[in-house]
């Protein structure tokens, strides 16, 4: 552009800037009057398409593309107009040259096989009931615990619903490891990461409650992926899902990614009924995305699950958003839905602790069963780089541990699953690790829940206070050393003996 016509460019960018579009009540942009004189002319369809939410797409904002035309002759309006315009309409489907569908084979006999029970006939008879893997007799669960096959908290091995049902299970851990849901790969490695990363065994040490001893835990191996193919995928992990809750065994699902949410979610309605829980969602991405090509993406869990019915919007609480997604119309869809979201800006504003509190509170007021959803990428990169789409500003383990506690403790938990842990991704074993001390805390409640510890937010008192002797400030005034009870001194209960 020469001189002069840069110079003329720019006085009309900056008018059009200065009369930026007004929106109107019902959304729609106001034209800049030097823009509306050009148009006079043009059809009323390429009018009303300019000022369409898909021609904003094309240019992110109606500023920005007023700005655009602002230097064009009105002939070179309606070509950039009839170009955007023919995007639109090549972007459809069009049933003469596009697939509908994908098409499957059903004619194969092996359509079916990749799901396929294995029959009791061809292992040798056993009892139903959980058993162990490990050839030694102190290293139960093999990988980091010992000798023998790794498995999720180094957990006896259920392999059918009658061996939960005889071994009384109250919790089976099972392994999702799908990630065609994203366009990210590497979370089908979660499953196997966390089986031989340590973390979900042991005592809790704030609340000295050990869930391998208060509970019966199982891993009950990994339900079957088709590589191929995220909607037969997803069907069938339902399926499975609602297989260890018949049961009476609270399903702990490890992922793969996030699409796992609208299965987990409506596999635990199957049993439990639409509608009759909430659900605690964890994530840096409210993942309600609506309007996509696909049925199931890790972007749409939410969505699915709320307009099927699986779960009510009312019932919904979202924790930890943050990022570009979404922008205000998915606030708006929250909104109108009835979900309950806690974004990183509220905690910013007004802290964690509150901030947890008040989602502690909405997760109890219903009165309803909790299912607990976990994205790995609630947290900082820097304690999970091991995911697909990290955001920075996470929670920390040290925030993340006492609220997911909590809710397993303070609710009648039916589901728990944690996903997006992509381990290839992480060097080192900080993201297994983590994820595993994440699962290990809501354990932790649900232990504590049976041993009938309901009071909120419990701490155990041997960790909490040492129990020897205090020398307060009274002693450091007057010089005697004036032994004092360190909880009284502390405005606590006096221990007992």
């Amino acid at each position: 552009m020469r001189p002069k016509h840069a110079l003329l460019g720019a006085l009309l960018a900056a008018t059009v800037i200065s009369s930026a579009a007004v929106v109107a009540q019902n959304d729609k942009p106001t034209l800049p009057a030097a823009l509306e004189a050009k148009i006079k002319t043009l059809s009323k369809e390429k009018r009303d398409f300019l000022t369409s939410d898909p021609a904003e797409m094309f240019a992110g904002s109606y500023d920005k593309l007023f700005e655009r035309l602002a230097t064009k002759t009105p002939e070179e309006i309606s070509a950039y107009i009839e170009a955007m315009m023919d995007a639109v309409a090549a972007s459809k489907f069009n049933a003469k040259t596009d697939m509908a569908a994908i098409p499957l084979d059903t004619d194969n006999e092996n359509f079916n096989g990749w799901k396929l029970r294995r029959p009791s006939g061809l292992d040798p008879k056993r009892e139903p009931g959980p058993f162990e893997l490990s050839y030694y007799a102190h290293g139960r669960g093999g990988g980091v615990y010992g000798g023998g096959i790794a498995t999720f908290a180094g957990a006896p091995v259920a392999i059918f619903p009658e061996d939960l049902v005889a071994g009384k299970v109250d919790v089976a851990i099972v392994g999702a490891p799908l990630d065609m849901g994203s366009g990210y790969r590497g979370a089908k490695g979660g499953p196997s990461a966390m089986r031989t990363q340590y973390g979900a065994g042991g005592i809790d040490m704030y609340t000295m409650v050990d869930p391998s001893k208060e509970l019966k835990i199982v891993d009950y191996g990994d339900i079957a992926v088709d590589n191929m193919s995220t909607e037969r995928t997803v069907a069938h992990v339902r399926e499975r899902v609602a297989e260890i809750a018949r049961t009476g065994a609270i399903p702990f699902i490890v992922g793969g990614d996030h699409s796992l949410e609208y299965s987990d979610v409506a596999g635990i309605a199957d049993v439990h009924g639409k509608g009759s829980f909430g659900v605690v969602h964890f994530d840096s991405h409210y993942d309600a995305g609506k309007g996509g090509v696909h049925f199931i993406t890790h972007g749409a869990p939410v969505y699915r699950a709320v307009k099927e019915g699986h779960v009510l919007g009312k019932n919904y609480i979202q924790v930890g958003l943050r990022g570009p997604w979404p922008e205000k119309e998915g606030f708006e869809w929250m909104r109108d839905n009835g979900v309950r979201y806690h974004a990183m800006p509220e905690v910013e504003k007004n802290g964690w602790a509150a901030t947890m509190e008040r989602a502690l509170k909405e997760a109890r007021e219903s009165g309803k069963k909790l299912y607990v959803s976990f994205d790995v990428d609630v947290l900082d990169p820097a304690f999970i780089p091991g995911t697909g789409t990290p955001v920075p500003g996470g929670l920390t383990m040290r925030e993340a541990i006492p609220i997911v506690r909590r809710l397993c403790a303070e609710n009648d938990l039916i589901g728990f699953e944690i996903v997006e842990l992509a381990p290839v991704l992480d060097p080192t074993y900080r993201s297994a690790l983590n994820a595993n001390f994440i699962m290990h805390a809501c354990l932790t409640g649900v232990a504590m829940r049976k041993k009938g510890i309901r009071q909120a937010g419990y701490l155990s008192d041997l960790t909490t206070e040492h129990g020897q002797p205090y020398y307060g400030d009274k002693a450091a005034k007057d010089g005697k050393a004036e032994k004092v009870d360190p909880g009284f001194a502390r405005g606590g209960r006096r221990p007992t003996n």
